[in-house]
């Protein structure tokens, strides 16, 4: 829990004082921090010497990245500065987010709160210093939140979940959900 309010705290003081902020120093900022979650989610890993793990960071993030970048160029959208073509979608956002929820789905939200909040600081800052539109951060954290939902399941798969559709005796439709302890 004191993980989850130190990441509001977080959140607020990285975005409180943004209007004395230059947009380059946002921008440089977010090119920085979007590595964190990922960073963080690998030295977890290795420190726990959870191999598997650290096998589903590296698969969510090669994930995120190359589909992040298959579409922007294919996609050619221009950014808010006009500076090329390549706006969509938002590859730090997609890298921090995928960092993010990788931490959240293999540790839970006492890692994934603080992460996130990294995750929404650069999408923010992406829109801030004009770099993406609001569209751009919302697919890349998509991207990177879907790529780490591929990979990473482990309360699935470490205790043996099953849902499936069912009928109660009755006839009514239900869910049928069994899981080992």
């Amino acid at each position: 829990m004191n993980r989850i309010v130190l990441s509001i705290v977080l959140v607020f003081a990285l975005l409180a004082p943004a209007h004395a902020q230059s947009r380059s120093a946002v921008e440089t900022s977010t090119d920085v921090l979007m590595f964190l979650p990922g960073a963080v989610g690998a030295g977890v890993s290795l420190l726990k010497n959870d191999t598997k793990g650290f096998w589903q960071l590296a698969g969510s993030g090669a994930t995120a990245v190359a589909a992040s970048y298959l579409l922007k160029y294919t996609v050619h959208k221009k950014r808010p500065d006009g500076s090329d073509n390549k706006s969509f979608p938002s590859n730090h956002t997609a890298a921090a987010f995928a960092g993010a929820a990788y931490l959240q789905r293999r540790y839970g939200w006492e890692w994934g709160a603080p992460a996130y909040a990294v995750g929404a600081y650069v999408a923010w800052g992406r829109v801030y210093a004009k770099r993406h539109d609001f569209w751009d951060v919302l697919a890349g954290a998509a991207i990177g939140v879907g790529s780490a939902y591929i990979y990473t399941r482990p309360f699935a798969r470490e205790h043996n979940l099953v849902v499936a559709p069912a009928f109660t005796p009755d006839g009514a439709p239900a869910f049928y959900f069994s899981m080992n302890f």
